[in-house]
């Protein structure tokens, strides 16, 4: 059994794109694999309900035109699209993540963590959801089959910030300080939306090898603390 933990945050656009090719590269693969979803928030000091847009908030922490903004996400956009993904930044809005990564630790505890994972990604990169709201949160949790009363509860009552803490905390031990980010048996580090052979590869090294990046995010493919390169 192969296990492989995958440090992202939701509103990294390359862990979108990360996700579809290791999923591409599972699917070629046939020995039994568990994929576990850990916690990093590229940006933590994001203010809860912040009303900017994405690109408003990327302008501004960038000290970009809009003009840039618009042709680096059009740059994203074509890449998700080879990749059967439908990212609308227009429509996406600035979330602090904290909330959404604790109800996928409840989601885990009840063996959802994978289904809501995609589902708040996709409600994120392409419905214009608001992930900062713990209403849309709870919602997106009754969608994949979650107790929607049960997912609100954890979440006004602070439930598993420590296992986000945790999972952030051993992300600094590996020296990771960009997502996404892959690791197989606690072995092989794939830093980055590397393409599906390099998944292929790692799913069959065993000495420790960080492919990729060596310090976490590559130069075009994953994001960094405090910021996303798209």
């Amino acid at each position: 059994m192969i296990q492989v933990e995958v440090w992202s945050d939701i509103v990294c656009p390359w862990c979108y794109i990360g996700k579809r090719r290791l999923e591409g590269a599972l699917s070629r693969f046939d020995g039994a694999v568990t994929v576990e979803w850990r916690s990093y928030q590229l940006d933590p000091s994001t203010p809860v309900g912040d009303p900017r847009t994405v690109g408003e908030s990327l302008a501004a922490r960038k000290g970009l035109s809009a003009a840039q903004v618009k042709g680096m996400f059009a740059h994203v956009t074509q890449i998700a699209a080879d990749e059967g993904l439908a990212y609308d930044f227009d429509r996406a809005r600035t979330a602090n993540t904290l909330d959404a990564h604790r109800l996928l630790h409840f989601a885990k505890a009840h063996g959802l963590q994978a289904a809501l994972q995609e589902r708040l990604m996709q409600a994120y990169f392409t419905e214009g959801a608001d992930i900062g709201d713990q209403a849309v949160l709870a919602g997106l949790a009754g969608a994949v089959g979650l107790d929607e009363v049960a997912a609100k509860q954890a979440l006004a009552d602070g439930s598993h910030e420590a296992d986000v803490r945790s999972d952030i905390a051993t992300a600094r031990a590996y020296g990771i300080n960009g997502v996404p980010f892959f690791v197989f048996n606690e072995r092989i580090g794939v830093s980055g939306a590397q393409p599906v052979e390099v998944f292929e590869q790692a799913l069959r090294q065993s000495s420790l090898t960080v492919l990729g990046s060596p310090s976490g995010a590559s130069d075009d493919a994953a994001c960094a603390d405090g910021s996303c390169e798209i």
